[in-house]
């Protein structure tokens, strides 16, 4: 390992690239109109439009209807019954033993139980949504429905 001194340092990648100087006569390359071409409203100083901008013609955003609402989907990972049937060794089961077990891939995504299978063990599963069958056979089963603030 290399000890840092001032004579150790180097620059970054690129960070040696020199800026483009516009406006300093015909031999730079870049002179008279500075890369802007002749005449119009982006070569004039303090030029150029907004992005959107389409000419005059009245743009995009005010051409469609605004109407309605949008709906906001929430995006949920899904565990059926079937599924908890298979968890062994637990009582409790939250989001994250999901995500231990592998039932689920993303842990920050919400986490709703389905009704699809049988539950013969008594489980107390923490989830932020439930449907009604799902909740029924859980109770049935001798467990606990524990719904997170924020779901359902």
């Amino acid at each position: 390992m290399m000890e840092m001194k001032l004579e150790n340092l180097k620059a970054n990648k690129y960070s040696l690239f020199k800026e483009k100087r516009v406006g300093r006569g015909p031999g730079s390359g870049h002179g008279k109109t500075s890369c802007r071409g002749h005449k119009g409203q982006k070569a004039r100083s303090g030029g150029g439009v907004r992005p959107g901008f389409e000419g005059g013609q009245t743009p995009l955003y005010r051409r469609i209807p605004k109407r309605g609402f949008t709906h906001k989907k929430i995006d949920y990972s899904l565990i059926n019954m079937s599924d908890l049937s298979m968890i062994e060794g637990k009582d409790t089961i939250t989001a994250k033993e999901f995500f231990d077990l592998g039932f689920i891939k993303n842990i920050e995504k919400k986490v709703k139980i389905l009704g699809d299978g049988e539950l013969k063990k008594s489980l107390t599963v923490q989830a932020d949504a439930f449907t009604k069958s799902a909740i029924k056979k859980i109770e049935n089963a001798g467990g606990k429905v524990i719904i997170t603030p924020g779901g359902n």
